[in-house]
């Protein structure tokens, strides 16, 4: 029973970075060489939560660590983002982040009849050219 336990001990340590990473770069790279558009989007929308997902855990670490059951509840969440018959990852991207996105990235026009730049690409572009005027 001894020898079960360590072998059903490995496998489950080798599960999180199969299922989050190891198949999921290797489908990426499938997608990017494919034809279809279909695939990407599922693969984008995947790193795009998955990253999110690395991000809030990283965050709510303290909590998390007082959760057992946390990285398993974790791996089932990938796994449903991850497998092609449930496509979590394209449903989670168009049902809550399209949206939320598409309100800060969208150009609005300006009450001076121009199109006015994004906050976020404002703050990029005035970042980078203050660093580079440090460097000339």
């Amino acid at each position: 029973m001894g020898k079960l336990w360590i072998l059903i001990t490995q496998l489950h340590s080798l599960a999180g970075p199969v299922a989050t990473l190891l198949y999921p770069l290797y489908a990426s790279v499938v997608a990017i060489e494919s034809t279809s558009k279909l695939d990407d989007e599922q693969w984008l929308a995947y790193w795009i939560i998955y990253s999110f997902l690395t991000l809030m855990e990283m965050v709510l670490q303290p909590l998390l660590e007082w959760m057992p059951i946390w990285y398993d509840v974790k791996l089932l969440l990938v796994a449903w983002l991850v497998l092609p018959q449930f496509k979590g990852a394209a449903f989670l991207y168009e049902r809550f982040v399209r949206q939320n996105i598409r309100k800060h990235i969208t150009d609005k026009k300006s009450p001076n009849g121009g199109i006015a730049k994004n906050k976020f690409f404002d703050f990029i572009t005035a970042k980078k050219v203050s660093l580079m005027n440090l460097f000339i």
